[in-house]
């Protein structure tokens, strides 16, 4: 198993048009506080259960992860497919990239 890189138009495009779209932020609690991007669900890769939280994650559904810069969402992308999950997608250049507006 292994995800897709993608870039923030094509990020964007497929959340706006995946019924199964499941949106997480791996960055930190206090980062995700400073602005995130609307309806995502939090999950710090740097907390001790980030692992036990992603085993926990919905089968059938795809998952468009980001975070500050694309790094540490990379990892958590890896790590999501290699549990199985078919349809994960790491937005390239992370939260920096991202040309919209984000929730504060």
């Amino acid at each position: 198993m292994s995800f897709q890189n993608i870039d923030c138009a094509a990020f964007a495009q497929g959340l706006a048009n995946d019924p199964n779209a499941v949106l997480l932020d791996v960055r930190t609690p206090e980062e995700y506080a400073e602005g995130h991007l609307a309806g995502a669900r939090n999950i710090d890769i740097r907390s001790g259960d980030f692992f036990d939280q992603i085993m926990n994650l919905e089968s059938g559904k795809n998952y468009y992860v980001y975070c500050r810069s694309g790094a540490r969402s990379a990892t958590a992308s890896n790590f999501i497919a290699e549990q199985g999950h078919e349809q994960v997608f790491n937005m390239l250049g992370g939260i920096m990239a991202w040309p919209g507006e984000v929730v504060r």
